[in-house]
């Protein structure tokens, strides 16, 4: 360098200065430059011919010829209704209330309210309950986890009154807590007597009701499948056998839960919920006729929705988009990220024809937060967006101000005359 040859101090200074100028000049020139172009994407063809979008309105026709009274399904995530038949119409749900139930519990541990490995009390109430049963006895305890197992697989009343006892004090204050969370979740057709479903006049739910709270369990608290997916196990050392009253865990491939139920009064339930290909649906059937019809339609609304659609994924929470350049930071860009997960459901067929746009917004200045929106990107077919997600700042960019400028040009300063 020609720097360190200069011996004479005022020279020297002048030329400090000079070189402090030139690099402040062309930093300033790099800093604020701004970006506001708008990015496009697509795999669609110019020719292509869209077909029908997965989201449009469903009617109740009843197309699958279904005999059950009443039937829904739905995609998990999106709660998308693919198949509808009398989904308002108020029913006995049986030992499906159990959903709720179960929500409930999970939401309690989850709280740290409970833990799986408390140790759970049987009353006399609890002891006293007819129907599906692992016949708990009042000198006995078990675990949440076994407690859980046993409603999951076993579809055990006196287990699930054990349970409401234990997280609300009685059986009518979970009872209330039920119907709360019901409330909570737009489940206008439900009214809940109990905790376990036995018949009881008023306590009714339609089908719709039951996708409702089924997808909230499902979404909210996935690790259930790792019960609602057992087929057959023990509890108490071996002693007690449990075998899974939802034969579909089985036979069915993608099976993942959820929950039977039959009385004399309200015929043959269930919530059935499967994963294929990231495509997880939920399908509902209320007052079969008999118990080989309630696993037959929900076989075939199931078929229906992984034959028609398909759930296409265009990146998780914190994948990166693209990198943004910013005003007056202490870096000149950004990198940018998907808020949450980018998904759709479409019907089959179109997959190939989404077209994504990435929305910057403009003038995006300094300071800057962690997870601050800085544009969006949307996802269209046939010109109707179906899904809009916000994109995110991955990192904070402070202001820059007098001193982190100093700070920047005496440290390029100092690296460049090294």
């Amino acid at each position: 360098m020609i720097y360190k040859y200069i011996t004479n101090t005022r020279i020297k200074h002048f030329f400090s200065i000079i070189l402090i100028l030139c690099i402040f000049i062309s930093y300033s020139t790099f800093v604020f430059a701004s970006d506001d172009s708008l990015y496009v994407w697509s795999n669609t063809e110019e020719d292509s011919t869209l077909l029908t979008n997965a989201t449009s309105e469903v009617t109740d026709n009843n197309s699958l010829n279904l005999e059950s009274a009443s039937a829904i399904l739905i995609e998990q995530s999106s709660g998308q209704i693919l198949y509808a038949h009398n989904i308002h119409e108020q029913l006995r749900p049986a030992s499906v209330t159990k959903v709720m139930s179960i929500l409930l519990i999970m939401e309690a541990i989850n709280s740290e309210k409970i833990s799986l490995t408390d140790s759970v009390p049987c009353s006399e109430n609890a002891s006293s309950m007819g129907g599906s049963q692992i016949w708990l006895d009042t000198k006995e305890t078990l675990t949440v986890d076994e407690m859980l197992k046993a409603i999951c697989v076993n579809s055990a009343n006196d287990c699930v009154v054990a349970m409401a006892e234990y997280i609300a004090g009685s059986e009518e204050a979970f009872v209330q807590m039920m119907n709360d969370k019901a409330y909570e979740l737009n489940m206008s057709d439900t009214t809940f007597k109990n905790c376990h479903g036995l018949d009881e006049d008023g306590h009714v739910t339609s089908s719709y009701d039951i996708a409702t709270m089924s997808r909230e369990l499902l979404t909210k608290y996935p690790e259930i499948k790792n019960y609602t997916t057992i087929w057959m196990d023990t509890l108490r050392n071996g002693e007690t056998q449990l075998s899974n009253t939802n034969r579909l865990i089985k036979n069915y491939n993608g099976a993942t839960g959820l929950k039977t139920g039959s009385t004399s009064l309200a015929l043959y339930n269930l919530s059935a919920s499967a994963t294929r290909n990231d495509l997880s649906l939920i399908a509902v059937i209320m007052k079969a006729p008999s118990t080989k019809i309630r696993f037959s339609e929900s076989e075939k609304l199931l078929d229906y929705g992984f034959n028609n659609f398909s759930y296409q994924s265009f990146g998780k929470t914190g994948d990166l988009i693209q990198t943004v350049s910013i005003d007056k930071g202490v870096q000149v860009t950004i990198p940018v990220i998907l808020e949450k997960d980018a998904g759709i459901l479409l019907a089959k067929g179109n997959e190939k024809n989404i077209e994504q746009t990435v929305t910057i917004d403009e003038n995006i200045s300094a300071p800057i937060s962690s997870g601050q929106k800085v544009g969006e990107i949307s996802f269209s077919l046939n010109g109707e967006i179906l899904e809009t997600v916000n994109l995110v700042s991955q990192i904070s960019v402070n202001k820059i101000n007098i001193a982190t400028m100093s700070t920047k040009i005496f440290s390029s300063w100092f690296n460049l005359l090294r």
